[in-house]
């Protein structure tokens, strides 16, 4: 219910836009002839697209550096970890002393 008011929120304004910029406009390529004629709404809503997508492609390169590192630091943190398990495992087994009046070295131990 709740996407359904946010989608309603955001989709009216845009709605609005497209129904109050009618007017046709021709984008033209500018050492060539070539040339389209649009609505005038539908080519700043496409430029604000790819200048949105551009902008996420941007963002999600310039982040890659960090998720490496962190990925990095997670291994680490996981070897480290392991590392610990294995020191501590020998320490909590406690050493066995042998009993009171068995022999050790040839003489009975008090």
């Amino acid at each position: 219910m709740v996407f359904l008011i946010v989608t309603f929120v955001l989709c009216l304004p845009l709605v609005l836009f497209l129904l109050s910029n009618t007017e046709v406009v021709r984008l033209g390529l500018w050492p060539t002839d070539y040339g389209l004629e649009v609505h005038l709404s539908i080519a700043i809503l496409v430029a604000m697209a790819i200048a949105f997508l551009l902008g996420a492609l941007v963002v999600w390169v310039s982040e890659l550096s960090q998720r490496r590192r962190a990925r990095r630091a997670e291994r680490k943190v996981r070897l480290l970890e392991a590392q610990i398990e294995a020191m501590q495992a020998p320490a909590a087994t406690p050493m066995s002393l042998p009993p009171t009046g068995v022999m050790v070295g040839g003489q009975n131990s008090p």
